[in-house]
């Protein structure tokens, strides 16, 4: 009898529950513009909602992001031999693919290797959360970003909506990424590529799916082929006063060396490139580096200048093992 009463009351708090999310103002008003502005279907968005729980771990989790530590402890989780050696096999696994990848969109194979090796070691570690509850979570428990993550549970519903996805059964990060190359749902959306032409864009188990995904991605926010990504900045010189906020390469090489800097010279570059300093914390002080345009473009993947910096010297100790 116990039992059963248990039963009785968990299915009856599950009912209130989904009826108080159906019933809130913030939630009626998001169905409504489902069904307005995207054409969803009115009686399976509510169905998705009513799936959606909220999870507390989501909200703990968003509140204490790697980005925040600084650099010395940030680039010792992703430099590591073993993220090298399962690159390094993943390279030579799918090395056909890769070079297929870089022939069609310009993006070097050691960057896509580097991305997808940091975001989930190569598919090993794709996220535990239901993204269904971590973006219905943040969307609406999280007012600091719930306008995108509302927009990313939309983006979801619509891609679950043209693949055909249960939307109970995806798994990912707690901020709602997705796949060997960790995915929002609007960057699956517009930037999943079929590699392999099986007719499905699927890259949540398919990593030649996942590698055209990628390389797209970086071709899509204008990598540029053969340009440099970031330099080291000699420690004798003053940098810091050329360090300020934002991402983007915003002063000619040019202005910097009127200003008295020596700059480290590159072959496929001239004094009219824009670059930007960044500064990366030490334990002992700080080091310097040069920025360029494909710095940003890695940015735009995780909006960290942390996160651009471990996924390039990753690239570059993935190239140097591989030539």
């Amino acid at each position: 009898m116990r039992a059963l009463f248990g039963l009785v009351l968990l299915t009856t708090t599950t009912s209130l529950y989904a009826n108080a999310q159906e019933q809130s103002p913030e939630v009626e008003e998001f169905i409504q513009q489902q069904v307005e502005q995207h054409q969803l279907d009115e009686n399976k968005v509510r169905q998705w909602l009513k799936q959606a729980q909220k999870n507390d771990d989501v909200l703990e989790a968003i509140q204490r992001p790697w980005e925040a530590k600084p650099w010395h402890q940030y680039y010792p989780i992703f430099l590591t031999e073993k993220r090298l050696q399962a690159g390094l096999k993943f390279w030579q696994q799918h090395k056909e693919t890769l070079e297929r990848a870089e022939a069609k969109y310009g993006v070097p194979a050691q960057i896509i290797v580097a991305i997808i090796g940091v975001e989930t070691f190569y598919g090993n570690y794709m996220g535990k959360y239901s993204v269904l509850d971590s973006l219905y979570t943040l969307g609406f428990h999280y007012p600091p970003r719930q306008k995108f993550f509302r927009s990313e549970l939309s983006e979801f519903f619509q891609l679950a909506s043209e693949e055909g996805w249960d939307v109970s059964e995806a798994k990912g990060s707690y901020a709602g990424a997705m796949g060997f190359g960790q995915f929002i749902s609007s960057s699956y959306r517009y930037y999943a590529v079929d590699f392999d032409d099986d007719g499905q864009r699927d890259i949540l188990t398919n990593p030649i799916d996942a590698i055209g995904s990628v390389a797209n991605y970086f071709a899509k926010h204008k990598w540029q082929q053969g340009q440099p990504v970031a330099q080291p900045l000699a420690e004798t010189q003053n940098w810091k006063a050329l360090v300020g906020d934002g991402m983007k390469p915003n002063t000619e090489r040019s202005e910097i060396k009127r200003k008295g800097y020596e700059l480290p010279d590159h072959a496929a570059v001239n004094d009219d490139t824009k670059v930007r300093v960044f500064q990366f914390e030490t334990q002992e002080a700080h080091e310097y580096w040069l920025g360029y345009n494909n710095f940003y473009v890695i940015t735009r993947y995780n909006h960290s200048p942390l996160y651009a910096m471990a996924v390039f010297q990753f690239s570059e100790q993935l190239k140097n093992e591989v030539e």
